[in-house]
């Protein structure tokens, strides 16, 4: 290898053999290359070429060049006295492309500065590193060992800020996909080099054709084996308009389907067809809660096989839900189905990782499912619709708001000014009638209080609840379930958040197989079993909460239509929801159905129940539109803070406890042997990812205490594992209160 000859990776054969180097100049064509290819589907294609050729420039000073060749072991005794460590690189192409740019410059150098650490805020981060000594020396000693003239060049291409989609509103999302084509490109030609055998297991997907193909052969198997119940006549009407619909032009749609309807299959064949009519290149289903979003990902994952992705935080690395490919696509979501949550799709749109950007630019051209899209948190409404709309107006994407309740989410001004919404305007339900729908699908009856200044006691209530055969109550707290609970009679299961993600779902499981067989089932939950959780009571009882609550709880009973009518009773609990987002949903609640005559479910309250809600909340309670405004002039944006600030789950007073949970009979073994392997190897990324099933979410004050008290001990910083043998309840989940599992008494 010759010391001239720049270079930016090095690496072995798989037998220990150095290979030939990674070419700079080589890599920067390709990214360029790569980047330009990714970027072409939102016109911009020059950007992303021009960043990809100028993100290493600074890769060409000596001094970068002397520690590839140390580090490698290419030169062992090379050396630059008082120097050491890595040679920072990422700041000669930012300053090259605000010396020849000016303003429009500064698009380049957040992009470019940013590709290894993230994008940075202008003002107090990306301004001060440009300005410092070192950049400039970084900068000036890279062109003195003149780069090739096509890298150093830019042709005709000339930047105009004029050009960007959807003008300043629209900068901050533009920049972001920009850098996820940038830092998507870098990693596949870096990979390319380093782990050849690995870039070779992307990609070779299955297209959109042969989906849609493998879903009609699954429909049709579905309804030829289904019996011709009215539940089910309705299901497949609902399908049939789903896919007349999806002809219609891209852009904004809701499906309005009541629980039970469908809505998870039909909103698959609307998307498939429309990708198919549109080029769209994949779909995206964006699910609000991890506990649900497996047996989604399983029933598409039955149908598609390998070409879904399910990518969320407690996604478990098992061999029959994921292989090698699978794990690099979700990376950068390059297969054509993913399934996700809320928060992974919506924090990486206003992330500043690259690790979470990188995934951006394979939004573009796509059909994104938003499920049970009334759970959007409404202290960052105001962003999420935002950026829905800059997707759908400028990134080729459709989105489809699918729930039984729709939220009012069109545009509105108030007196007050600081409460308008900017919402999302010509959305198109793709139902026919969803109110006929309503009516036809409506399988229960509403109980609402005689009186709604009077709370029923939990003494009371459990008594009442006892006196039915099958019968779910769902609560608003984990301490309300509990209180409950204990008051019930011995076989009554109880399922919150307080119990690992495998007790929950071998709960469930059990719940489901015991209706199934006809056999007495009485249940007290939280709310997290109202989304997405299939089960069919005949009577459900729910605590007074937001009426879209109380909606999907109602699709928990008579699910099926198997009796003429079920029955739904709203009670007022001992106390009222926490105060912040329940409290609000409750009073917004109260406020629609006080002195209510009509039907309490009926279509036509959800509007103004949801008006009520986003009046009662800041719609952007952390200030991140703020901090995305450019002004035309400076062009300075936030991009960390925004990052830093979109958190959908606030966890910083809470921390991870793995519980030693051995399954119903008690005999499993799994999170002993998997506490081992940490203890033993440490924390890998696909042992994390099985632990989680294990995982209970606690108040970091709850954590201290029980590590004072030696219930706990800290595996790793900031993870805890259980030590103490009565800190599990096998039928209640971690124990908070301090009482062994002796002190929980039933009354009968």
């Amino acid at each position: 290898m010759s010391d001239c000859q720049p270079i930016t990776h090095a690496a072995k054969d798989k037998d220990g053999v150095w290979r030939d180097p990674h070419d700079l100049a080589d890599h920067l064509r390709a990214v360029a290359g790569l980047a330009s290819q990714h970027a072409s589907r939102f016109n911009g294609a020059d950007w992303a070429h021009l960043a990809g050729l100028w993100h290493d420039l600074g890769k060409y000073r000596p001094r970068f060049q002397h520690y590839i060749r140390q580090a490698s072991g290419f030169e062992a005794d090379a050396h630059i006295k008082g120097e050491a460590g890595k040679a920072p690189h990422s700041t000669a192409g930012a300053l090259l492309a605000c010396d020849r740019f000016g303003m429009a410059g500064r698009v380049f150098a957040y992009l470019i500065a940013g590709h290894h650490a993230g994008l940075y805020d202008w003002f107090g981060g990306l301004d001060v590193r440009l300005d410092s000594k070192d950049s400039r020396d970084e900068f000036d000693e890279a062109l003195t060992q003149q780069p090739p003239a096509d890298i150093l060049g830019h042709g005709a291409f000339v930047p105009d800020l004029r050009a960007m989609p959807g003008g300043k509103d629209g900068f901050a999302l533009w920049v972001r996909m920009l850098f996820s084509c940038l830092v998507d490109a870098d990693f596949l030609d870096t990979e390319s080099y380093m782990d050849f055998d690995k870039s070779m297991q992307r990609g070779d997907w299955a297209n959109v054709q042969n989906l849609l193909e493998q879903f009609d052969q699954f429909m049709t198997r579905k309804t030829s084996a289904a019996d011709p119940t009215p539940v089910n006549l309705l299901r497949a009407d609902i399908l049939q308009q789903c896919r007349e619909k999806a002809q219609d032009a891209p852009g904004l749609f809701s499906l309005t389907v009541p629980t039970g309807g469908g809505k998870t299959l039909s909103s698959m064949a609307f998307a498939l067809e429309h990708a198919k009519r549109y080029n769209k290149r994949r779909i995206i289903y964006v699910i609000p809660y991890t506990s649900i979003i497996e047996q989604t990902a399983d029933i598409f994952r039955s149908i598609f096989g390998d070409a879904v992705v399910e990518h969320h935080s407690n996604a478990e690395a098992d061999p029959d839900k994921e292989n090698h490919k699978s794990r690099l696509a979700c990376e950068n979501w390059d297969a054509p189905v993913v399934v996700t949550t809320n928060v992974q799709f919506f924090e990486s749109l206003f992330a500043a990782k690259t690790s979470r950007c990188r995934k951006l630019h394979n939004i573009v051209d796509s059909v994104v499912v938003l499920d049970e899209a009334q759970l959007l948190p409404p202290e960052f409404l105001q962003p999420i619709l935002d950026v829905l709309n800059l997707l759908t107006r400028h990134y080729g994407v459709t989105v489809v708001l699918s729930t039984a309740t729709q939220p009012a989410l069109c545009t509105r001004e108030y007196f007050d000014a600081k409460n308008n919404m900017r919402g999302l305007d010509n959305v198109r339900e793709i139902m026919h009638n969803p109110d006929a729908l309503c009516l036809a699908l409506e399988r229960v009856k509403v109980r609402l209080p005689d009186d709604w200044s009077i709370s029923l006691g939990w003494d009371a209530l459990a008594k009442e609840i006892s006196e039915r055969d099958s019968v779910l109550a769902i609560v608003n707290r984990r301490k309300d379930a509990r209180e409950l609970w204990q008051r019930m009679p011995e076989g009554t299961l109880h399922l919150s958040a307080l119990m690992c993600g495998e007790h929950r779902s071998q709960i469930i499981r059990q719940i489901k197989a015991r209706l199934q067989d006809g056999i007495l089932t009485r249940v007290i939950s939280t709310q997290l079993v109202e989304a997405g959780v299939d089960v069919d009571f005949p009577v459900v009882y729910r605590a007074l909460a937001g009426l879209d609550s109380i909606a999907q709880a109602a699709g928990r009973c008579n699910r099926e239509g198997r009796l003429l009518q079920g029955e739904v009773v709203v009670f007022i609990p001992p106390q009222p929801a926490p105060p912040g987002q329940l409290r609000k949903a409750e009073d917004a609640c109260r406020s629609v159905l006080y002195d209510h005559t009509g039907k309490p479910l009926e279509r036509a309250l959800f509007a103004g129940y949801f008006e009520k809600l986003y009046h009662a909340c800041n719609l952007d309670a952390q200030g991140i539109s703020k901090l995305l405004e450019v002004d035309g002039k400076t062009f300075a944006v936030n991009f960390r803070s925004a990052a830093e600030k979109f958190k959908l789950i606030q966890d910083e007073d809470s921390a991870p406890v793995i519980v030693r949970y051995r399954g119903l009979d008690g005999s499993d073994e799994t999170v002993e042997k998997l506490l081992n392997t940490l203890k033993k190897d440490g924390p890998e990324r696909w042992l994390m990812r099985k632990l989680q099933r294990y995982i209970v979410t606690i108040h970091c004050r709850e954590v201290m205490r029980l590590l004072a008290q030696g219930d706990v001990e800290e595996a790793i910083p900031g993870l805890f594992v259980q030590v103490s043998d009565w800190l599990y309840d096998e039928k209640l989940g971690i124990s908070l209160d301090g009482l062994p599992r002796s002190s929980y008494v039933c009354v009968v």
